[in-house]
């Protein structure tokens, strides 16, 4: 959410403050849940999304960390 409110500050200055945008991991699933607005889903995609779900993306990306979303339930 830090990420999204810094590219939204740049558009929307302090109203960023009411967004509700975070994400995390459901049953090894990445969710991310995301503003209203058709533009600040469109902000989401193009700056860090889009970004994160390539495993080109270098340092490091989500793909990378895929394998290991649900190593608490392997082991027992």
């Amino acid at each position: 959410s830090e990420v999204f409110h810094r590219i939204s500050y740049d558009k929307i200055g302090t109203s960023t403050i009411q967004s509700r945008a975070t994400g995390g991991v459901v049953n090894a699933t990445f969710v991310f849940v995301l503003p209203g607005s058709p533009g600040a889903c469109k902000d989401a995609w193009d700056n860090i999304l889009q970004f994160q779900l390539d495993y080109r993306h270098m340092p490091c990306n989500f793909v990378e960390i895929m394998p290991r979303l649900d190593e608490h339930l392997k082991r027992g």
